[in-house]
């Protein structure tokens, strides 16, 4: 994996629920940067459903997904916690952990029966989550004159890149983020579009969140 390739991540975590055969599923998604943090919030889970008898989870850290962990949490070896780790892969979202909760309901599902509502359950949360991706990149700050701020503008409108702020004085200053390898592609269409005649700054690169 490219060590600076965009990541996705949960912008706000969401719930599901399915029932099968009067047992519940109940999944509830967070984002978690760090193992301290999925851990408090399966325990979280665990004290808000405390009669349930089942709290599966699994989550993955880091940019690379480089912690992965998961729980049956007393349901049949492989029934559980991989099912929803493997929902969470497939998503291709990092730093985030997802517990299922299930309240029995006197019916036996048998393996697949499990995996597919854990399965469900897991991927019921996820839609009902926000997901935003993170990109390598720069914060950038332009200020040229009034004649040029308009072409600016196309150019970044065309790129699908948003002003984040914009500051009118007698020159006009703006500030936008932009993908790492957009760099010397913007210095030279900017410079063309203002025939030399804005200043562009870029900052030390870093990741940033766009929806």
């Amino acid at each position: 994996m490219d060590k600076y390739a965009p990541y996705k991540v949960i912008e706000y975590g969401g719930e599901g629920e399915i029932v099968e055969k009067k047992s519940r599923f109940i999944a509830h998604v967070q984002a978690t940067e760090t193992e301290e943090e999925a851990v408090c919030f399966i325990e979280a889970e665990k004290k808000r459903y405390w009669d349930a008898k089942h709290h599966c989870y699994a989550y993955i850290l880091g940019g690379q997904g480089q912690t992965v962990r998961y729980s049956d949490d007393g349901e049949p070896s492989g029934t559980a916690g991989r099912p929803i780790l493997e929902v969470l892969t497939a998503s291709g979202i990092r730093g985030l952990t997802l517990v299922v909760t299930r309240y029995f309901g006197g019916t036996l599902l048998g393996t697949g029966g499990l995996v597919r509502a854990y399965t469900q359950a897991a991927q019921a949360g996820l839609a009902d989550s926000r997901v935003a991706v993170m990109r390598y990149g720069y914060s950038v700050t332009v200020e040229t004159d009034y004649n040029g701020i308009g072409r600016i503008q196309y150019l970044l409108g065309q790129r699908g890149i948003p002003i984040v702020e914009s500051v009118y004085t007698q020159q006009v200053s703006i500030k936008f983020q932009a993908p790492y390898e957009e760099k010397e592609k913007l210095i030279k269409d900017i410079t063309e579009a203002t025939a030399g005649t804005a200043q562009v700054d870029f900052s030390d690169p870093f990741y940033y969140k766009s929806t």
